[in-house]
């Protein structure tokens, strides 16, 4: 028999454990910011790929780690927190290296997919083990401090993940991955070492697991795809569609039957986390395509370096971190869905805005929409957590929280990819309807720019180098405009969901609400906002 060992970890060993965990946390959410900026350099560097293709790693991550969600709950109950927790940060360690040393996208990939999984493990693992050692009057306290190692990795993973590419290579940002991730075992595994835990026997849905495992990973590979393989005239994304329709209705009807269900969809079944899931989903499927999509595009529309491109992100930290702090006391005894409603409007307002930055030499002025962005990303999932956890019983309530969690980051991932679909479709709409109003489709009779091509010729350039100058401007012009489309798009969809809110219960919380209560919300608020 298993004997739970009660007594927590004090002293100077209190102290290490708790900057254990926060690393690990910053260093798993680092790696999904930071390469974002890596994108363009890891696909030229491995063997000439489309950036396209480079996305893949970005995608499939995020949906490793979505996976990752339900069977590390599994996996601690049969292994015990620690131990689970240790092992995937030397697994961490593993696909690091893996990912460091590929000179293929064959190899980069699956690693990277492996990085993720093993990641994903740590996250609600690493929550619960820093819980266990707070007293329960300073529990609050705790989690205060892991909302600030999840802000962290956001606000600075960008502009190190850029440093790195220009200064040191983007297979650095694996290398320091490898130390980093046996430290942080080998501090946790000899803190905790001799722990007991309560074993729990329950039986893993591997079936409802599989299927979510098809859907989930069916649907990326559709949109990882779709542009470059001709969408559904090639045969192999047929069969994949064919694959998820199938395996859709099936996995609905066996989680419907499933006592402990890998997904517990009964839990849409009330009206507020539905719609708070769904706004969650939507927003964050947006923002992530969003902020993706750009830090790519000022490198390669712009001539941006991955450094200064990344530096356009880091003024969201100071509005966002102070609203994130204090939003949890703000909503309570209000109704959430004031706060909601304003939040998605001032977003919708903000894309708006960087929505009209069509001339080049106005993204110098890029700094003040971001600004007031990271004020409304920090506002933004407090309020729906409200509205999405209110009326469930505190066994709901952490389960809710993880499901809510690992959706809206393949949501995330989902994201990534539709934006670039939609900056592929629009961009030649673009350029014709620019080459149109420039005086026909046929470029040579773009008479609007013959003065332009008069100097350049007077200046020493021959007619070819001319018209190719020309076509540049006109193409860049065009993914300018296809970005915009996408900022505008997003816009109306957050219009769209300030609405929705309204249909949701309203939630006065408290104002004095009582400390288990308290705690559990605030937990599953940190839950829903990693990564």
């Amino acid at each position: 028999m298993t004997v739970v060992f009660p007594r927590p970890l004090r002293g100077w060993r209190f102290v290490l454990f708790n900057l254990a965990l926060g690393l690990g946390h910053m260093v798993v959410l680092f790696n999904a910011g930071s390469y974002i900026a890596l994108m363009p350099h890891v696909a030229g560097d491995l063997g000439g790929v489309l950036p396209s293709l480079g996305t893949w790693a970005q995608t499939d991550f995020m949906i490793a780690l979505a996976l990752a969600f339900p069977i590390a709950r599994w996996l601690a109950g049969r292994f015990g927190d620690y131990r689970l927790f240790a092992t995937a940060f030397v697994g961490y360690a593993i696909a690091s290296y893996l990912c460091a040393i590929s000179e293929t996208m064959q190899l980069f990939l699956p690693s990277r997919i492996f990085l993720g999984f093993t990641g994903g493990i740590t996250l609600p693992i690493g929550q619960a083990l820093l819980l266990k050692e707070y007293p329960p009057r300073i529990k609050s306290i705790g989690l205060g401090i892991w909302g600030l190692f999840t802000l962290m990795p956001f606000t600075i993973g960008f502009p190190i993940g850029g440093w790195l590419a220009d200064e040191l290579g983007w297979r650095y940002l694996f290398y320091f991955n490898i130390p980093v991730a046996l430290t942080i075992a080998g501090v946790t595994g000899s803190l905790l070492y001799g722990r007991g835990f309560q074993r729990r026997y329950t039986r893993f849905d591997f079936v409802g697991f599989l299927l979510l495992t098809l859907i989930l990973g069916g649907l990326q590979t559709i949109l990882n795809m779709g542009n470059d393989f001709d969408w559904f005239d090639s045969p192999f994304l047929r069969g994949v569609l064919i694959t998820v329709l199938v395996a859709l209705p099936c996995f609905i009807i066996w989680e419907l039957g499933e006592r402990h269900p890998a997904l517990d969809i009964r839990l849409f079944a009330h009206r507020n986390f539905t719609i708070g899931v769904i706004c969650l989903i939507l927003g964050f499927l947006s923002i992530q395509g969003l902020l993706s999509l750009f830090i790519v595009q000022l490198q390669l529309l712009l001539g941006y370096t991955s450094f200064l491109a990344s530096l356009v992100f880091v003024v969201m930290i100071f509005l966002a971190a102070p609203v994130i702090a204090i939003m949890h006391e703000l909503i309570k005894g209000t109704d959430a869905r004031i706060f909601a409603c304003m939040n998605l409007l001032g977003l919708a307002f903000t894309l708006n805005w960087i929505g009209r930055f069509d001339d080049p030499g106005s993204f110098d002025q890029i700094i003040w929409p971001m600004l007031l962005l990271g004020f409304f990303l920090g506002s933004f999932f407090t309020p729906l957590t409200a509205i999405a956890l209110h009326r469930l019983s505190p066994n709901q309530m952490t389960r809710a929280a993880e499901e809510a969690a690992a959706l809206r980051i393949a949501a995330g991932a989902y994201g990534i990819t539709l934006q670039g679909v939609m900056l592929f479709r629009r961009t030649p709409f673009h350029q014709l309807h620019l080459a149109d109003q420039f005086g026909g489709r046929r470029f040579p009779s773009l008479d609007v720019l013959r003065p332009l091509a008069s100097r350049l010729e007077a200046a020493g350039l021959d007619p070819g180098m001319v018209q190719a100058k020309l076509f540049a401007i006109l193409k860049q012009q065009s993914a300018i405009l296809a970005l915009n489309d996408a900022f505008l798009m997003a816009s109306y969809l957050f219009l769209g969901l300030a609405g929705l809110v309204w249909l949701a219960h309203p939630t006065h919380r408290p104002l004095h609400p009582k400390p288990a209560a308290d705690l559990r919300e605030i937990r599953g608020e940190e839950l829903m906002e990693q990564p």
